[in-house]
């Protein structure tokens, strides 16, 4: 078993993940932004396994934490 086939690309994307919904779950808003980070990680490990399933999904959960971030601004300014 080989670790580094992604570069370590696909272990900094897990550990950005596992963050990310730490933070989310504390309700705290930047885990939408290391959310961001852990999706940009996953979409380069899709490339580079040539999962285009995984980078396009990706992509819509990051442009869902990115709605997410807005809708969390509206709340807070209501």
């Amino acid at each position: 078993m080989d670790f580094w086939v992604y570069l370590g690309v696909d272990w900094l994307a897990m550990l950005l993940t596992f963050i990310a919904i730490w933070l989310i779950g504390n309700k705290s808003r930047s885990g939408f932004v290391v959310m961001i980070f852990g999706n940009l990680c996953w979409i380069v490990v899709g490339v580079m396994s040539g999962s285009s399933a995984m980078w396009v999904a990706n992509m819509v959960f990051a442009l869902m934490n990115v709605r997410a971030i807005i809708k969390w601004t509206d709340v807070d300014a209501a």
